[in-house]
């Protein structure tokens, strides 16, 4: 099982879509080797496609429901301002969605039997979804660690070796710049604020960190298709390289916010060059994408809800097509 990304958390699946021993044609060859392109009418293994599908759908998917924990504060956000910039947060993780249903159809698969597997639990979402927003504070740290970690996650797949995906990621990376940033101005705000609001904004990185750092999947010792993943292009990076990255790139931050991150084992290690950071406990991980996370059945119950209140809209829409096709036709 993969997490949005692509990550693998190293459990079973079903085996007729695990990526396995396939002939690659020699002009995907070509193109993997020289850095190339794969295009939806060029020649690929059928285990490429599957691996693809389900990465892009599983993204897709976690676009679609990550708009729940930020929509939910809409109204309650603490100015017009804010309101207004989440609203608009919100609207852009849709349109992530979108984009990347669309890349997926590229594939051959139709954007209902992916939504139908996202309802009936046949196909994932990123476990991060599956945490309640308390407070305002959560907000800014789900755009502070949760879009921060998207960010590592989903650079390198601006180079993607299948071209739709790849083309797809370059917007959404650089709307997820924007929320990273707005995440951070929240929490700085509130950590420069009352002692009250600093205390909130530590609570809500306290209850982030973790699960943000399993955003990036177990460890490379326990994630068996990420050689093939990185050998075909579509993973540039390992779990563990990723992980370590968001690591490098947080802490100065965190400093800079003037909060404390939730792991006493964070130091600097001259000699790698990196910071050392604790060892990560992925029993939890495991039991939310099982489905016994705090909001897995909330998260799930609502998006379905959401589909089927939204049953005439889609029926009428394609009234109205068939309709201009007949017009059209007798003409």
């Amino acid at each position: 099982m993969r997490n949005v990304y692509g990550n693998d958390f190293g459990t079973p699946g079903d085996a007729s879509t695990r990526p396995g021993p396939c002939d690659e044609p020699d002009s995907f060859r070509a193109l993997l080797a020289g850095e190339g392109r794969v295009e939806p009418r060029d020649e690929m293994p059928e285990a490429y496609r599957r691996t693809l599908v389900r990465q892009i759908a599983q993204h897709a998917h976690s676009e679609i429901i990550g708009m729940q924990p930020e929509g939910n504060w809409i109204s309650r956000a603490p100015s017009l301002r804010r309101k207004a910039i989440l609203m608009a947060k919100v609207q852009d993780e849709a349109g992530h969605g979108l984009y990347l249903y669309a890349a997926a159809e590229t594939l051959g698969v139709d954007r209902a039997d992916l939504l139908d597997a996202l309802h009936t639990g046949r196909q994932k979402y990123s476990s991060i979804f599956n945490y309640p927003t308390l407070t305002w504070a959560d907000v800014g740290a789900i755009g502070w660690l949760v879009d921060g970690a998207a960010i590592v996650n989903q650079v390198p797949l601006c180079r993607c070796s299948y071209g739709p995906y790849a083309r797809a990621m370059v917007r959404v990376c650089k709307e997820e710049s924007f929320h990273q940033r707005q995440g951070f101005e929240i929490l700085h705000t509130l950590a420069h604020g009352t002692s009250a609001q600093k205390a909130m904004a530590q609570d809500a990185v306290d209850r982030t960190w973790w699960p943000a750092l399993m955003m990036f999947g177990p460890p490379d010792d326990d994630s068996p298709n990420s050689a093939q993943s990185m050998a075909w292009g579509i993973k540039r990076f390992s779990n563990d390289e990723l992980r370590q990255r968001f690591v490098d790139m947080t802490v100065p931050q965190a400093e800079a916010l003037g909060l404390t991150l939730p792991d006493p084992d964070i130091r600097w290690n001259d000699e790698r060059g990196h910071y050392d950071f604790g060892e990560i406990d992925f029993t939890e991980l495991f039991e939310v994408i099982k489905g016994h996370g705090p909001c897995n059945t909330e998260r799930l119950a609502h998006r379905v809800k959401a589909h089927e209140d939204g049953a005439w809209v889609r029926e009428a829409a394609t009234a109205y097509a068939d309709k201009q096709r007949t017009r059209e036709g007798a003409a």
